[in-house]
C-alpha cells in the first residue's frame, strides 16, 4: 500500500510560502511556512502533522490490540506533542510525548499498560521516528 501528500513552495525560507496536499483530499492546499512552524501563524507545519499521523496511529494501534485481547473501548483520546530542536547539524525531530486517555470496560490497570506499550512500539509510525517516544497513558472510568 502506498499513499501520496505533496508540498508546493515558493520563495526563501523566511518569506516563503508553501501549502501541503494529501491524496485523500483531507488536507487540500493547506498553508505552511517559517510563520506557521517557528512562530504562530495561522496553517500547518511538517511536526503538527507528524504529531497527528502519530496520535492516528497510535490509537489505531491500540485499539487493534485491545480487541485481540476482547476489550472494545468506549474512547480512545491521543495527544502527540513533537519537540523540534536546533543542533549542531541543523534541526531534528527528537522526541514524541504521546498523551492519552481511554475508557475501556472490564480492563485492569497492569493489562492496559502493557497493551498501551505494545502499541506504543508496535505502530508504523512510531517504528519510523528516530525519536524518543514516550507515553503517559491514564485509564477513565
Amino acid at each position: 500500500m502506498n499513499k501520496t501528500a505533496s508540498a508546493h513552495w515558493e520563495g526563501d525560507l523566511k518569506k516563503g510560502k508553501g501549502t501541503i496536499s494529501t491524496q485523500s483530499g483531507a488536507l487540500k492546499d493547506n498553508p505552511y511556512g517559517f510563520n506557521t512552524r517557528f512562530e504562530d501563524a495561522p496553517g500547518t507545519n511538517p511536526e503538527e502533522l507528524v504529531g497527528a499521523a502519530h496520535a492516528g496511529c497510535f490509537s489505531m494501534a491500540f485499539s487493534m490490540l485491545l480487541g485481540e485481547e476482547n476489550f472494545t473501548p468506549d474512547s480512545i483520546d491521543t495527544k502527540a506533542t513533537v519537540t523540534l530542536e536546533k543542533q549542531s547539524d541543523g534541526f531534528a525531530v527528537t522526541a514524541v510525548r504521546l498523551d492519552m486517555r481511554a475508557r475501556i470496560p472490564g480492563i485492569d490497570q497492569a493489562k492496559f499498560e502493557e497493551i498501551a506499550n505494545k502499541a506504543k512500539s508496535g505502530c508504523p509510525i512510531s517504528k519510523l521516528l528516530n525519536a524518543e517516544i514516550t507515553l503517559d497513558a491514564t485509564l477513565e472510568g
